[in-house]
């Protein structure tokens, strides 16, 4: 039988090639950079809690259902880590970035305080915040204009 597993550097090419013909899957910081934005925004801002005006995203959400949904959280906000390696960030960042994740997971498997916690501590924004100021200082050009 042959072997049809693909050579490591034509698949990535082959990988390359695809993703940058699809919107926002290309591995340049633009779209690194807005996918994190949208991952972020989903975690942590999506929906507004009825009566107030404090946001709340899937993190807070999920983050409800006792151990799995804290696990799926964390597996997403490790996602916005690992996009942040891509785009070649230090490893003190990276660390930092992954202790953020580690307290919100361990913090947020606690039942009830774990929920609050969810609301006030919120990693993913905190990523978000040290992957903006490493794509300003070294990929000016992605910087998006807000009116």
């Amino acid at each position: 039988m042959p072997n049809f597993r693909p050579n490591g550097d034509a698949f990535t090419a082959q990988f390359d090639r695809i993703a940058g013909q699809m919107p926002g899957m290309a591995r340049d910081p633009q779209s690194i950079r807005q996918r994190v934005e949208l991952m972020e925004m989903v975690l942590e801002r999506a929906l507004v809690l009825p009566g107030t005006t404090h946001r709340i995203g899937l993190d807070a959400i999920i983050g409800l259902i006792p151990i799995v949904g804290d696990i799926i959280t964390a597996a997403m906000g490790a996602w916005i880590v690992w996009e942040a390696r891509n785009l070649g960030m230090s490893r003190w960042q990276i660390t930092r970035m992954s202790a953020n994740v580690g307290i919100d997971t361990l913090i947020g498997a606690v039942p009830l305080i774990g929920d609050v916690f969810d609301l006030a501590f919120r990693s993913n924004s905190r990523n978000l915040k040290i992957i903006r100021k490493h794509l300003d200082r070294y990929h000016p050009q992605t910087q998006i204009i807000d009116m």
